[in-house]
C-alpha cells in the first residue's frame, strides 16, 4: 500500500510518487501486450524499455523472430533476448531463409559497390544498384545486367539478398515462414525494401514494429521516417499504435534538453510529420539522486588540443564525486576527431580505450580477394577482386570483357599467366601464415607491400607503444583503466554510457550539408549522441567564434559554462 502525503505537504510521499511511476510505465507495457491486434506499432524513445516490452511479448513463446538491419545492435540483442528470440539482420535473415539443401547462399558485402565498377567498364554507365533495390525500381532494366555479374560471381550483396528474397515471397507466399511472433527494431530506419519484406512477414505472422523518427540515422540507404510514420499514425494503417513515453536512462536534465531541442527545432520549421508523443523522465529514488547531482550539462570550449586534458581532468573529478568505477563514451562527428582524441588520451595513461579503427573502404581489397581466393580457389569473384589489384586499368578491363555476357569461361581461365602467378604466391605465403609455417622474408615483404601495409609503419607504430609505455603518466591512478569508447555520432546508436563527452560540439562539424543548413537528420543525429548518456553530459565546442545552435537551443539554466575552458563570450 502507498503511504500517504506528508502531512502539511501538497508533495506526495517519495514512495507514492515512484509507485505511481512505475505503475504508469507499466500501463503503456499492458496497452501493448493486451492488445488484440496482430500487428502493433511502437514508438519507443532512447531508454524507453523497448528491450523489456520485447522479453514480455516474447515470453512464452517458442518460435519467434527478431530482425534489425544494424550489425552491432544484433550481439547486444541476442544477449538481452537470450533463449527467447533468434535475432538476425535482415540480410543474414534472407540468406538462411533462402538457403536450400541443394543451394548455398554466398554474401559478400560490397558486391553492389564491386558490380557498379564493373557497369562503368562493360556499359559505359554509372547505376548505384543499391539505390535501385532500396527503392523497389524493379522496371529497371539494369536489374538483368546486375542478376547476370551476381550470378557470375556466386554471391549475393546485402541489398540484392533482400530484394531476391522479396521477390521470392511475392512469387510464392505460401513459402512466407510462420512464427508465433516476429519483433522488429529500429524501424525508423528502414527502407521500402526492408519494408517490403517486413509487410510480407505480417501477412503470416503477428509483428511488433519498434522505433523513434526522432531518432532516425541512416539516410545514406534510402532509410525514411515515413514509413513509421504511416504506420503509425495514418487512419488506413492496419497498425495498432501505441508508445513508450518514459525514459529510466537518463538523468532529468537530459530529458528537459532533449525536450529543448524538440520544442526548438519545431519552432524553427523542422521535424514536420514528427510523430506527437511525449518523451518524460521517469521518476526513480536512483535516478532522483544522479538528477540532483548532475542537474546541468556541462559546456566548455577548448582549442583541439586542449580537449584530452579536458576529459581527464573532468574525469579525475567524477572519480573523487562516485568513488566507484563508471563507463565512459566519447562521440565525435567524424572517425579522424576520434582517432585523434584516443592516441592523446592513451598516450598521457589511459589504458582501457576502445576504438574501433579499421576503417573498411567501398573498394574490394586485394586481401578480401585473397582471402576468398584462399576458401576457394576457383572463386570467380576472388580472382576478379586480385586480378584488379595486379593488373593495370586497359589489361583488366580486357580480361572484364571476356566475362560479359557470362559463358562459359571462370574469371582464372581469362587471366593471363604471369597474373595468375603472380596472385597464387601471394596466396601461398598468405596459407604459409595462416598455417604458422615458416616464410621468407622476402616473400613477407612482398605481400605486405601488395597489400598496401608498410613494414616500417608497423614496427614504428609497435616500438612507440612500447615506448609509450613505460614513461611516466600523467593521468591519475583512479581513472587510469576506466572503461573508455570513442565513436562517431552514427556509430554510437545502440550505446549508452554513464558519462558522454561529444566532442566538437559546433555547427561546421554537426551541421553536415555544404551549404551548412541545418536538416532534420543533423538534428536527429545530435538526438542520438545527446541520449547516450545515463548520467552525465559535457558538450566541448573547438570553434571559439560561434555559439553552437543546439547550445542555443537548449534552456540557459540547464547548462553550466566551464570556466577553466570557456572561450565563447557569456
Amino acid at each position: 500500500m502507498s503511504n500517504p502525503p506528508r502531512h502539511g505537504s501538497a508533495e506526495p510521499h517519495p514512495s507514492e510518487k515512484y509507485n505511481t511511476a512505475k505503475e504508469e510505465r507499466q500501463n503503456h507495457v499492458d496497452a501493448v501486450l493486451s492488445s488484440p491486434s496482430r500487428k502493433k506499432v511502437v514508438v519507443a524513445g532512447p531508454g524507453t524499455g523497448k528491450t523489456h516490452l520485447f522479453k514480455q511479448i516474447l515470453k512464452g513463446k517458442t518460435k519467434t523472430l527478431t530482425l534489425t538491419f544494424v550489425n552491432s545492435l544484433v550481439d547486444d540483442l541476442s544477449l538481452d533476448l537470450c533463449g527467447l528470440s533468434e535475432v538476425k539482420t535482415l540480410h543474414s535473415f534472407a540468406r538462411a531463409t533462402l538457403t536450400s539443401p541443394t543451394k548455398k547462399i554466398h554474401v559478400f558485402p560490397k558486391l553492389s559497390k564491386l558490380i557498379q565498377k564493373d557497369a562503368l567498364v562493360l556499359l559505359n554507365t554509372e547505376i548505384d544498384f543499391d539505390h535501385i533495390f532500396h527503392n523497389r525500381h524493379d522496371a529497371d532494366e539494369l536489374i538483368d545486367f546486375y542478376k547476370q555479374r551476381k550470378d557470375f560471381y556466386g554471391h549475393y550483396g546485402y541489398a540484392d539478398v533482400i530484394y531476391a528474397l522479396v521477390k521470392y515471397f511475392e512469387k510464392t507466399p505460401r513459402r512466407i515462414p510462420i512464427y508465433e511472433q516476429i519483433v522488429v527494431d529500429e524501424f525508423q530506419d528502414f527502407n521500402k525494401l526492408e519494408v517490403s519484406l517486413i509487410d510480407l512477414l505480417a501477412q503470416k505472422s503477428p509483428i511488433l514494429l519498434a522505433g523513434d523518427d526522432d531518432q532516425a540515422l541512416y539516410d545514406f540507404k534510402s532509410a525514411s521516417t515515413e514509413h513509421i510514420r504511416q504506420k503509425h499514425t495514418s487512419k488506413d494503417s492496419e497498425f495498432a499504435s501505441f508508445s513508450l513515453p518514459y525514459c529510466s536512462r537518463c538523468t532529468r536534465v537530459i530529458v528537459d534538453a532533449t525536450n529543448d531541442i524538440i520544442t526548438a527545432a519545431k519552432e524553427a520549421g523542422h521535424l514536420k510529420g514528427r510523430i506527437n508523443k511525449s518523451f518524460l523522465y521517469f521518476d526513480d529514488e536512483l535516478k532522483d539522486k544522479e538528477s540532483t547531482e548532475n542537474a546541468k550539462i556541462v559546456y566548455a570550449s577548448a582549442f583541439e588540443k586542449q580537449m584530452p586534458l579536458f576529459i581527464e581532468q573532468r574525469l579525475e573529478e567524477l572519480a573523487k564525486q562516485l568513488k566507484q568505477k563508471f563507463d565512459v563514451l566519447i562521440i565525435s562527428p567524424f572517425r579522424v576527431q576520434s582517432r585523434s582524441l584516443v592516441r592523446a588520451l592513451r598516450e598521457k595513461g589511459f589504458q582501457n580505450v576502445e576504438f574501433p579503427d579499421k576503417q573498411d573502404p567501398d573498394e574490394p581489397t586485394l586481401l578480401e580477394g585473397l582471402k576468398l581466393l584462399l576458401a576457394d580457389r576457383k572463386s570467380n569473384l576472388g580472382w576478379r577482386i586480385a586480378s584488379r589489384h595486379c593488373l593495370n586499368q586497359s589489361d583488366f578491363d580486357s580480361a572484364l570483357h571476356k566475362t560479359h555476357p557470362p559463358g562459359t569461361q571462370t574469371m582464372v581461365d581469362i587471366l593471363s599467366a604471369k597474373c595468375k602467378k603472380e596472385i597464387n604466391q601471394l596466396l601461398k605465403s598468405l596459407r604459409a601464415i595462416r598455417d604458422d609455417k615458416t616464410i621468407e622474408d622476402g616473400s613477407l615483404s612482398e605481400i605486405l607491400e601488395k597489400l598496401d601495409l608498410s613494414p616500417n609503419e608497423i614496427v614504428k607504430t609497435a616500438l612507440r607503444d612500447e615506448i609509450v609505455t613505460d614513461m611516466p603518466k600523467s593521468v591519475a591512478h583512479s581513472v587510469r583503466k576506466l572503461a573508455i569508447k570513442a565513436t562517431t555520432i552514427q556509430s554510437s546508436k545502440g550505446l549508452a554510457a554513464r558519462c558522454v563527452f561529444i566532442t566538437h560540439f559546433d555547427d561546421q562539424f554537426l551541421v553536415k550539408s555544404k551549404e551548412k543548413k541545418l536538416s532534420d537528420q543533423d538534428i536527429c543525429s545530435f538526438l542520438v549522441a545527446l541520449t547516450r548518456a545515463r548520467t552525465k553530459v559535457f558538450l566541448i565546442s573547438s570553434d571559439s567564434g560561434k555559439e553552437p545552435t543546439f547550445l542555443r537551443w537548449i534552456r540557459k539554466e540547464r547548462i553550466e559554462r566551464h570556466p577553466a575552458f570557456t572561450r565563447v563570450d557569456t
